[in-house]
């Protein structure tokens, strides 16, 4: 399976594939804030930024991945996965124990030389709270869906550092 891993990781269209999978997330996410009228938080928002993270480093990954630059791809995945994931935790450790001492902010912060909510306010400003249930599915609010999704992501970064080492056997590299 490593080897596969590793075969997979030097091949353009898993990274393709990566990407797609978090441009429908973030779709979803649009559907959900303009369709379905949810407000989103700032947790939500920096849930999606973490998303964009995951989005850059399969971007990355599928510019040249049988370089050495699939290893800051790796790098990337793995720390917006690990971000997104605690994001979430978070998220869901508010709306399962509600506390007036434990909120989230009123607005998001973004740095000065990168302000996402002034630039694409349709996509970056947060109207809601981060305490209020607003979407659940198969009993799971959307946070703790957020966290499904990231550990998976995060899982599968981890497989693909770890079979680095891994070289393809001889013949998988002329089967391309």
């Amino acid at each position: 399976m490593l080897r596969y891993l590793n075969r997979c990781s030097r091949g353009r269209s898993a990274w393709l594939l990566m990407a797609l999978t978090t441009l429908a997330l973030e779709l979803v996410a649009l559907y959900f804030q303009y369709a379905m009228q949810l407000q989103p938080c700032v947790l939500c928002i920096y849930q999606r930024c973490a998303l964009f993270g995951v989005m850059g480093a399969s971007l990355l990954g599928a510019v040249a991945p049988s370089t050495p630059l699939r290893y800051p791809a790796i790098v990337l995945w793995i720390y917006s996965a690990w971000q997104g994931l605690q994001l979430a935790w978070q998220h869901t450790n508010i709306q399962l124990h509600p506390s007036p001492f434990v909120t989230c902010d009123f607005f998001v912060s973004f740095p000065s030389w990168l302000p996402l909510d002034k630039w694409l306010p349709a996509v970056f400003s947060a109207t809601g709270d981060c305490s209020v249930r607003q979407w659940q599915f198969l009993t799971l609010e959307m946070p703790q869906w957020m966290m499904v999704i990231f550990a998976a992501y995060l899982i599968v970064a981890l497989l693909v550092l770890i079979a680095q080492p891994f070289r393809p056997k001889r013949r998988d590299l002329f089967s391309r």
